[in-house]
């Protein structure tokens, strides 16, 4: 959960280390700044030689954020019962428009300069890598696993994606089909034509050659019945 105040958020809201012997380990915080101001951020905590934190310290320009690193120095021994005592605490502020980390004042987190301050602390808590690795497994589970109504809703998908499938594939046939049926009926309209233009070529040839015979036959009328001399 987010927590919340006038001037910054942060999350997570606890610091949590993975604890493991002769080992370091890390944990990020993300402050965001809510307002329209500069804010400038410090870190504190109760055991400053345990920790390492970068930046402990920064401006965040309005609605902007930050993400800030700590990291558990490699420790030699458990803790007892893996429970921690340590405390941090962030500390916020507004500054001036513009102002960078190196401009701050000695006294900008002081309260005795008359400022507000806005303070937040957070605690830290350990796990062991068996429970952080438990805690992996369950998300994993968590991630793979479908409950019925997420299958049902994944099967129906799938069934509406086949019929999206099987409907390209009918209207695909569909023209192919008509394709084939345009090509068929263009042979046949090039018969047709060609047909016409052979009865024309016969029509004309039969109608010349009667035309010839015609004359022709006058010519020999003609001859015939003119007188010899």
């Amino acid at each position: 959960m987010t927590a919340t105040g006038e001037l910054i958020s942060v999350h997570p809201e606890e610091l949590t280390f993975q604890f493991e012997l002769e080992k370091q380990s890390y944990c990020d915080l993300k402050v965001a700044n809510k307002t329209e101001h500069h804010v400038a951020f410090k870190v504190k905590t109760t055991s400053p030689k345990k920790y390492f934190v970068r930046p402990n310290s920064g401006v965040i320009q309005p609605w902007d954020s930050s993400v800030i690193r700590v990291t558990l120095q490699a420790q030699r021994e458990y803790p007892p019962d893996m429970e921690c005592k340590d405390k941090f605490l962030l500390q916020s502020v507004i500054v001036p428009p513009q102002t960078e980390i190196d401009e701050l004042q000695q006294d900008t987190f002081n309260r005795e300069s008359g400022k507000t301050i806005e303070e937040r602390k957070l605690r830290v808590v350990y796990i062991s890598p068996q429970a952080a690795l438990g805690n992996v497994e369950d998300e994993a589970v968590t991630g793979f696993k479908q409950s019925p109504e997420n299958s049902s809703m994944h099967s129906s998908s799938g069934f509406d994606d086949n019929q999206g499938l099987q409907r390209l594939k009918d209207e695909r046939d569909t023209l192919v089909r008509q394709t084939q049926q345009l090509q068929q009926e263009l042979e046949m309209l090039k018969r047709k034509r060609n047909r016409k233009s052979d009865i024309g070529f016969s029509f004309k040839f039969v109608f010349f050659a009667g035309l010839i015979g015609i004359m022709v036959g006058f010519l020999l009328n003609l001859s015939l019945s003119s007188p010899s001399t």
